[in-house]
């Protein structure tokens, strides 16, 4: 059970726990929905990162929409998803040469776009945890 009472506001779990204040929520949503669709990474590419965050971001809720899905990777997918997994063991604090060997695969745009994504999903999942959001039963 969450830390808190869900509101009234949301469809999921998550956004009904974030509803409380609604235009967080809304606005929460909105970014959401930009960072997880195809932009200059595909959203397949985000999913496997998400998934890869998921299992050590603490968030249960999170952790039951599945593990990542090594069948699924490209060269792209595992840079993404190994930049990840050093993202999370490093705290944030990376090298200038982790980002060096982005940039040999990835434009400028591309790993924007990847370190919004990883740091807003993260925190996104943080939330989840520090509100004990369970997974949902299916």
């Amino acid at each position: 059970m969450a830390r808190i009472r869900e509101s009234n506001y949301g469809m999921t779990p998550f956004q009904k726990l974030l509803g409380h204040n609604k235009e967080v929520m809304n606005a929460w949503n909105q970014l959401g929905d930009a960072l997880e669709k195809d932009g200059r990474l595909s959203a397949q590419l985000k999913e496997q990162v998400r998934r890869t965050l998921a299992q050590n971001n603490g968030c249960e809720y999170c952790k039951a929409k599945g593990k990542p899905e090594p069948h699924l990777f490209d060269e792209k997918i595992s840079l993404a998803v190994g930049f990840a997994e050093i993202f999370i063991k490093q705290k944030g604090d990376l090298s200038d040469g982790i980002f060096n060997v982005l940039k040999e695969s990835l434009t400028d745009e591309e790993i924007s776009e990847l370190c919004a994504f990883i740091t807003f999903t993260t925190a996104s999942q943080y939330f989840g945890a520090l509100m004990q959001l369970e997974a949902q039963e299916k």
